[in-house]
């Protein structure tokens, strides 16, 4: 920031910097960060002014009546049919910053967990000076040590301006500056793993909410749950936060020695689970190919929680026999979340490439029980291991690091397309086939270019019965003097 002309004037070399056209903000590459200050002559602000003149200059004339018609077809998404009435839908769009579809993707569908939303909104606003907060609450970046941002905040405000439903397109800036600053593996407008950026977010929101409970270290915290069983201590794993209270899990990994048949059991709590396509699928591309049985989610599940035998280059250490042993492995689901996450890992190396797995894999909207998996059944209610799908991110394309990524996800009964400023109305069909996508005049992939099922988010049937009781909980451990108010529809028709 200010740093910049300091270590440009110390090194005596001149940093090469880059303006972004749409929001006219400068970065420096070497100083890793974006610059505020101008030049003596004002070069900066200059360039600046120019871009500002193309943009009303009859140049660009062709791309003004363009964003007029996508501005207008995004408005008309926004006109819902009820009862033979047209009525506006208020549902807000992300704009895309630069090959940010899987950060967009991520955010509306995380934005329809209503109660992890909720929750977010209910967190008193942080204003950051030099370190300091001027609001109430304090939001810790461990990662980094950078007290100039907070991810919390900066989260907090997104999910409140796409409740507002005030406005076609938010543009999430701030919130993706500031994830440029605490997560390095996301910089620059390259194409991201929609999967791999909302397990660094949803990592890096639990650490800083672990960091403002009232400014209690995680030795104390663990100290004053001592009396708590081995599973729950993992699942707290310091203090517990919305994050591990919506999407926390705990399995047990039991490990068994073929040649002493020693049994080792360990748990791990976990916030999504990643599942691969059973291999004898992985050819089968479409719902409506008949060349053998439909690969559905039961078969992916079956697959992460069956015996395996692990290879050679997986021998267990066997503490009795004290060498390195063959054995068998095995998941069970200890405790299930009250959001269950799934990742359909879709690419696999062959040789020395890393290709796409496109194969259709078939999952209910409805009713998925889950408790064929858990390693007590017995003790779990019925509605408790029942699941309905919440939200789905899809991957169209047929590359590694390119692509375009989308979501889906119900409110209310009604089932929405998050493309990313443009939102349509759409049904069940078409979030179960995920390829079924209605393709605008800009969309950036051809309908021929493969669409499939990437992230699942399945939410418990419990939640509706006592949806805010848990975070009731949370939410006073951390705000002790505040009320938590159920918060209001997001959207009205």
């Amino acid at each position: 920031m200010t740093n910049h002309k300091k270590t440009e004037k110390q090194e005596k070399v001149q940093h090469t910097v880059c303006m972004d056209c749409s929001s006219y903000s400068t970065y420096c590459y070497r100083c890793d960060d974006f610059v505020v200050n101008d030049t003596k002559l004002g070069l900066v602000q200059k360039v600046r002014e120019h871009l500002q003149n193309l943009e009303n200059s009859a140049f660009t004339s062709d791309r003004h009546r363009k964003r007029k018609l996508l501005e207008n077809s995004s408005l008309n998404s926004k006109l819902l049919k009820v009862n033979g009435s047209t009525t506006a839908l208020c549902a807000t769009g992300l704009r895309n910053l630069g090959n940010t579809c899987f950060m967009n993707a991520i955010l509306q569908s995380l934005s329809n967990i209503q109660q992890f939303c909720c929750y977010f909104k209910e967190l008193p606003a942080v204003e950051l000076r030099n370190g300091k907060t001027a609001g109430r609450r304090t939001y810790h970046t461990r990662s980094q040590g950078d007290n100039n941002v907070s991810l919390v905040e900066e989260f907090r405000k997104t999910l409140c301006a796409l409740w507002q439903g005030s406005q076609t397109a938010f543009s999430p800036e701030s919130l993706f500056y500031v994830v440029w600053k605490i997560m390095p593996n996301f910089r620059g407008y390259q194409q991201q793993d929609a999967h791999e950026f909302m397990r660094y977010l949803l990592d890096h929101l639990h650490l800083e909410l672990q960091g403002g409970f009232n400014g209690v270290s995680r030795s104390v915290i663990l100290q004053e749950n001592s009396g708590l069983s081995t599973s729950n201590k993992c699942c707290i794993n310091g203090a517990s936060t919305v994050v591990t209270a919506i999407f926390g899990g705990i399995l047990q990994n039991e490990v068994n020695c073929l040649i002493c048949g020693t049994e080792s059991r360990k748990f791990d709590p976990f916030l999504d689970l990643s599942l691969d396509i059973p291999s004898q699928f992985r050819n089968k591309r479409t719902k409506n190919q008949e060349n053998g049985p439909m690969c559905t989610l039961r078969d992916c599940l079956r697959s992460f929680t069956d015996l395996e035998e692990l290879d050679e280059t997986e021998l267990y250490m066997c503490h009795k026999c004290k060498k390195k042993q063959k054995s068998t492995k095995k998941f069970w689901i200890q405790k299930l979340p009250k959001v269950l996450c799934l990742h359909l890992k879709r690419f696999h190396w062959t040789a020395y490439l890393r290709n796409k797995v496109d194969t259709y894999v078939e999952f209910p909207l409805r009713g998925l029980d889950m408790k064929c998996y858990l390693l007590e059944p017995e003790n779990s209610g019925p509605e408790s291991c029942l699941y309905d799908l919440a939200a789905v991110v899809v991957h169209h394309g047929s590359g590694v690091g390119s692509g375009h990524y989308t979501a889906y996800a119900t409110h209310e009964g009604r089932w929405f397309h998050f493309n990313d400023s443009t939102v349509t109305l759409t049904d069940e069909e078409t979030v179960v086939l995920g390829n079924g996508i209605q393709h605008g005049p800009f969309q950036p992939w051809p309908r021929e270019h493969n669409a499939i099922t990437s992230v699942l988010f399945l939410q418990q049937l419990v939640i509706r019965t006592q949806p805010y009781a848990l975070l009731e909980q949370v939410h006073h451990k951390s705000f002790p003097n505040l009320t938590f108010s159920h918060c209001k529809p997001r959207w009205t028709v």
